[in-house]
């Protein structure tokens, strides 16, 4: 399980475990909170095409998925 805060979440680098598409390495460009402070949206660009997908930032936390960093 990857550890990591909400809070940090921008501008973190991703790696998929499975790319698809020749998408590999991804960047965090848009986290947004509510009043309380949950995370309620989460945008993640790829690095090789500049597409822009929005997920579900527990998705991160699974290691099966994805790593931290760039690798």
């Amino acid at each position: 399980m990857n550890k990591f805060s909400p809070s940090k979440l921008l501008n973190s680098k991703w790696t998929a475990v499975q790319p698809q598409n020749k998408e590999k390495h991804f960047l965090i460009t848009k986290v947004r909170f509510d009043e309380t402070g949950r995370v309620v949206e989460c945008r993640i660009e790829a690095a090789f095409s500049r597409k822009e997908y929005e997920i579900d930032w527990v998705d991160l936390k699974d290691t099966e998925k994805w790593i931290q960093g760039w690798k």
